[in-house]
């Protein structure tokens, strides 16, 4: 059986500051509270018997550092390698904007339609059939050793809910559940025949 663990980066904002729609272009760092959530996973990964055997990252810095630090914590020095199909999208004039701003240009419609059903919105750089095939190609790729591997994938909001394809049934899933991964959260998929969501937004 492969278990794919996806984890959404930690915090990247102060608490009492304004959050802003981060995406591909923009690159910045964990603050402390996202580091802490980073260790807090790698703590619930030794904790659930979850420790990785390959680690992928995007190559923005907030998803490296969550990665290095959760592999620390978990009680493992594995490589994290970088996978750009994990970057961030790119939210075109939203772009590091905030959520009023936001839905002020494109309208809460917009974003309701992005977060229940990852429907893009207009002017985002996001390719979402290619998104898909990515995640449908990885999921291939790493269930084809068929080793029982723990595979670790640390990604942005905005690549990881469209993670569900796997499973064939994205819009029943999407029905019953939230799109979004809060910051320092993650979702278990497990391949057997298929694969199967057997957990989702945990946090740890």
């Amino acid at each position: 059986m492969t278990t794919l663990i996806i984890a959404r980066h930690g915090n990247t904002f102060e608490a009492g500051e304004t959050p802003r729609r981060v995406g591909a272009r923009t690159d910045i760092p964990l603050v402390e509270k996202g580091r802490e959530q980073a260790r807090v996973l790698g703590r619930y990964l030794k904790e659930q018997r979850l420790i990785p055997d390959v680690v992928y990252s995007s190559a923005l810095q907030r998803a490296q550092e969550t990665a290095k630090i959760a592999v620390k914590e978990s009680g493992i020095s594995n490589p994290v390698f970088t996978l750009d199909i994990f970057n961030e999208i790119d939210y075109g004039p939203d772009e590091n904007k905030t959520e009023e701003e936001a839905i002020a240009r494109i309208g809460a419609a917009a974003i309701e339609n992005w977060d229940k059903n990852a429907i893009v919105p207009d002017g985002w750089k996001a390719d979402a059939g290619a998104i898909i095939k990515n995640w449908l190609d990885f999921g291939e790729q790493i269930r084809a050793h068929d080793d029982n591997e723990t595979v670790l994938v640390v990604t942005s909001n905005g690549i990881a809910r469209f993670a569900p394809h796997l499973t064939g049934d994205f819009e029943g899933f999407a029905k019953k559940h939230p799109l979004k991964l809060a910051t320092g959260a993650l979702a278990i998929f497990e391949y057997k025949n298929g694969w199967v969501i057997k957990g989702w937004n945990i946090k740890p």
